[in-house]
């Protein structure tokens, strides 16, 4: 063999949980549950508006993690901004350029 492959389009959802959610997923959805759970716990909620507060964490957190379409896609870019924003590196060019970044 040439060492091409042929990868089916569904390959990447066999390693997702439930073919939907990566681990990640999980981990933010459970602490925005776990964190509105202590909420309930440690708050005496009276008020309508004290019981949407304390369950915002949950709400939030379900919402980023909701499966719409090309939503790995959206969170790949957004993890791709923040490396490069929050880690910088030096990007060399190697484009169609005759000296190739020589300064001979």
């Amino acid at each position: 063999m040439n060492g091409n492959y042929l990868i089916p389009a569904n390959s990447k959802k066999s390693g997702m949980i439930l073919g939907l959610f990566m681990p990640i997923d999980l981990i933010i959805f459970g602490s925005g549950v776990g964190l509105t759970l202590i909420l309930l716990m440690a708050i005496h909620a009276t008020s309508l508006s004290t019981i949407i507060i304390i369950l915002l964490p949950a709400l939030i957190s379900g919402f980023l993690v909701f499966p719409v379409p090309n939503y790995h896609n959206v969170l790949q870019l957004i993890i791709n901004i923040t490396t490069y924003i929050f880690k910088p590196r030096d990007y060399i060019w190697k484009g169609w350029n005759y000296k190739n970044g020589d300064k001979k």
